[in-house]
């Protein structure tokens, strides 16, 4: 019968259980799945961005406590960003582990990490539905807290722009759509200066890609192709029309969707240093001045040795480094 002293056991040291947390399964939200974001650790907890005009690019992290510096004299400055923590707790009590006993050829230790590993996963999705939410918000340009209200950080006032919104006129009924898709293609590109990007992509609300779908000119399209399929059936794979890949963008947690139902996000694809995820390290000790990961895991015994509490943990920043670039586009 396994008893709580199995936890002094290395397995379930802060390295053992932040690389157990790091292997689980990862079940990618769509934005990860795409590759958007270039992911990378960092030794603070700061971010700096360098901006030159309308012209921003990632540097170094500075010392943690640095404020935004006037590099040179090109009127280029530093704006440093925090990173989020997001820590979340779980227990694992004595009675869970107490009727474990060896069968066949597995040990109570590998037991009793099924039942950690358990805790670990669902950790872990919540934390990756978290990220998803934070990217969105970065596509956005506002990155919003679990309460879809509260701004953790305004990308635009950051940075000191504007953001750039255009109407598609889809309830006009002689609008051009691929003449839209071109003065949409403009803007970006002109935000984006001399920096090419490898395409476009828009994630589209639900009231938004129904109007879509209902023009003439995307059903004269595909009438004959192999996407004519979608157009006739459920309707939500993405297609491409007028330089812009289009997609039915659904997440959402609780009442709070990622895409507004009414609007679309054209956003630019294949340009280095424009989506960025960077992780700083855990508020513990053994990882103090280490290279941040995604997760972290620690555990610790409960009051009277009645169980063991446990927390896993990130520590991201999701950013754009050109949120111009970053079209809304509205019905």
């Amino acid at each position: 019968m396994a008893d709580i002293a199995i936890f002094d056991d290395e397995a379930f040291s802060v390295s053992s259980l932040t690389a157990a947390i790091n292997e689980q399964q990862y079940l990618p939200g769509r934005l990860s799945s795409l590759g958007l974001f270039q992911e990378e650790g960092i030794t603070t907890l700061t971010v700096q961005i360098e901006k030159d005009g309308d012209t921003l690019a990632l540097v170094p992290a500075g010392e943690r406590g640095t404020s935004g510096l006037v590099v040179g004299a090109s009127k280029r400055t530093l704006i440093p960003f925090n990173t989020v923590h997001l820590p979340e707790r779980f227990t694992i009590k004595a009675d869970e582990i107490q009727g474990i006993r060896a069968f066949g050829t597995r040990s109570e230790l590998q037991a009793v990490q099924d039942v950690v590993n358990a805790r670990l996963l669902k950790a872990r999705r919540q934390l990756d539905v978290t990220h998803e939410f934070q990217r969105m918000g970065a596509l956005n340009g506002q990155i919003l807290d679990a309460d879809g209200t509260t701004v953790l950080l305004d990308l635009y006032k950051r940075f000191g722009v504007q953001r750039q919104k255009m109407s598609m006129g889809l309830t006009i009924a002689d609008t051009d759509f691929r003449v839209k898709c071109g003065e949409a293609l403009d803007l970006q590109e002109d935000a984006l200066g001399s920096v090419t990007s490898t395409g476009a992509r828009a994630f589209c609300g639900k009231n938004f890609w129904n109007k879509m779908m209902g023009l003439k000119a995307i059903k004269e399209t595909y009438v004959n192709s192999a996407q004519a399929a979608a157009l006739r059936g459920d309707a939500r794979e993405s297609f491409e029309f007028g330089g812009i890949v289009w997609e039915r963008y659904r997440g959402k947690v609780a009442s709070v969707a990622f895409v507004h139902d009414d609007k679309a996000l054209l956003v630019p694809e294949g340009v280095p240093d424009l989506y960025i995820s960077a992780f700083a390290p855990a508020d513990y000790m053994e990882t103090v001045n280490t290279q941040g990961i995604p997760y972290y895991s620690k555990i610790e015994p409960m009051p009277f040795n009645k169980g063991m509490a446990g927390e896993a943990q990130s520590n991201p920043l999701h950013i754009c480094t050109r949120p111009r670039a970053q079209i809304l586009l509205e019905l």
